[in-house]
């Protein structure tokens, strides 16, 4: 039996991927096993999947001053060490690695222990960790066919991996998990794993008029359940779903999200038709302005810029979204993008040792 070690956290998006791996993995009786951090979001979705998981000490990667970059380079320095003795100890045939930040140690300790490396970089142009992790991976398995220039040799165009079960989602069971009672569209809306402020307070605010046209489910982040709609109908809030994800997903009408690469790629393969409000630049690295750049261009998507996001916007891009969804919906299905899951299934398997 092969032993595989994934790793990858920080947010869902480094995390999500590599389940879309793990049933295939599994049936080619593949030992999975997990090096996340302490506290990270990674921590609670690989233990509901019963994973064995290993936490290791990380620190951010910044790009701006901050005094925790004085001390984080030592977190970095312990969760290298730490990585050294549990890859030692499991003796696995390959590494795997989503990104973000806890994933540079990890990889740059199985590279001192010549175990081969692959990591798969969701964005259109490559993160942070990405970045400092691929001096120490094989290859560097990508999105979109403009990263391949970015990276060089290294560079391989996979694609993104979609999760087998998003396509055997059961509509009509996250309705009534929702509790909604009238037949109409439903308008799914999520700011990502973390949430977003400025989407949940726009929403809320235009909630009463969207509920005359559509049943609303809302994913609105740890922490940001408004207590006081609770029992509003035709509004469910959630603060984040993992195995609900697929019937949710195959409920929705419309979506209106962040522009992670995962999730818009799970929107393409979807044929959802989807408003893409971006992280902006002042609180990201620009990566999300570019994917829905991209999804723009191809037709896949609607983009409303967060800088422009507010109540009557909101209200007017999920208005026009619905006027035109069958527009997108056949962009989409024009699309050659598919799963990426064979292929980095296939990579696994030529470069496990």
């Amino acid at each position: 039996m092969k032993k595989i070690i994934m790793t990858g956290g920080g947010t869902a998006g480094h995390v999500n991927p590599n389940l879309a791996l793990m049933p295939k993995l599994k049936q080619l009786s593949y030992e999975i096993k997990y090096i996340g951090s302490r506290e990270g979001i990674e921590k609670e979705i690989i233990e509901k999947v019963k994973i064995p998981y290993f936490p290791i000490a990380s620190g951010k990667l910044r790009r701006y001053f901050d005094l925790k970059n004085i001390s984080d380079p030592f977190k970095v320095g312990a969760g290298f060490f730490q990585s050294l003795a549990i890859l030692r100890r499991e003796k696995p045939d390959i590494v795997f690695s989503k990104g973000g930040f806890v994933s540079v140690p990890v990889v740059a300790a199985a590279r001192f222990l010549k175990i081969p490396v692959l990591a798969h970089e969701s964005d259109l142009t490559p993160g942070l960790a990405n970045r400092l992790a691929s001096r120490f991976v094989d290859k560097l398995l990508v999105t979109f066919p403009d990263t391949v220039a970015k990276i060089g040799e290294k560079a391989i165009l996979v694609g993104s991996p979609i999760r087998e079960d998003l396509f055997r989602g059961d509509a009509e069971l996250a309705k009534k998990n929702a509790g909604f009672t009238e037949d109409r569209p439903v308008l799914l809306v999520m700011g990502g794993s973390i949430g977003s402020v400025k989407i949940n307070t726009s929403l809320r605010r235009i909630l009463p008029e969207l509920l005359q046209t559509f049943n609303v489910i809302h994913l609105c982040g740890k922490n940001n359940l408004d207590e006081r709609l609770m029992n509003t109908p035709g509004y469910k809030q959630y603060e984040y779903v993992v195995d609900e994800m697929k019937d949710i997903l195959n409920a929705a009408d419309l979506i209106v999200s962040r522009a992670g690469a995962n999730s818009i790629f799970e929107f393409l393969a979807l044929r959802k038709p989807n408003l893409l409000i971006p992280l902006s630049m002042s609180s990201s690295r620009g990566d999300q302005i570019e994917n829905a750049a991209s999804f723009l261009k191809n037709g896949y998507s609607m983009v409303l810029n967060e800088e422009n996001l507010n109540d009557v916007t909101l209200k007017m891009s999920i208005e026009r979204l619905y006027e035109e969804r069958e527009e997108f919906i056949n962009a989409m299905r024009q699309s050659e993008l598919g799963s990426a899951t064979d292929k980095i299934i296939e990579l696994i398997e030529k470069y496990s040792r």
